[in-house]
């Protein structure tokens, strides 16, 4: 490919990472990042799940829905409440609204600096509905049909 094109080109107008370098990079993200398809699949299996997941909303927020099994801990308790909730030998997942709140990012970054081992849930709840997993409000469990743009409807997982 000519300077010219790369030039004109947004994709390729900063290279892409040498290989070894990309490989660092996404396996620093899997550290860090949960998506909603995994830790629904973890959460299912029989057994121990291996973490716990922590809703980082507001009251409101969680009565509206959640992830049966979540423990809600809003952002701001979590330094004077983690400790009476969370195991620390025992990692969390962190979740929020959706991909346009931080909050889970701030959850994790709270717990993190308590000694917690911790992953941010990437799509939130948000994702967790649309994706068609069942949730809890406080009239008792809901599902929602899969969004076809967000999840494969007549499939066990997106094969990702």
């Amino acid at each position: 490919m000519s300077s010219t094109t790369t030039a004109a080109n947004p994709v390729l107008r900063v290279a892409p990472a040498a290989p070894a370098e990309a490989a660092a990079h996404f396996r620093a993200s899997l550290a860090f990042h949960a998506d909603v398809s995994d830790v629904a699949a973890a959460l299912a299996a029989d057994g121990d799940a291996g973490f716990v997941v922590v809703d980082s909303r507001s009251t409101e927020s969680w009565d509206q829905g959640h992830i049966p099994g979540a423990i809600h801990l809003p952002t701001a308790l979590i330094p004077e409440r983690a400790e009476q909730l969370l195991d620390k030998s025992v990692p969390v997942v962190t979740y929020c609204w959706g991909p346009g709140c931080n909050g889970a990012t701030r959850a994790a970054l709270a717990l993190a600096q308590l000694g917690y081992q911790v992953k941010e849930m990437l799509g939130g709840f948000e994702y967790w509905a649309r994706e068609g997993f069942a949730y809890e409000t406080w009239q008792g469990r809901e599902r929602r049909d899969a969004d076809p743009l967000t999840a494969p409807v007549r499939a066990e997982d997106c094969g990702c």
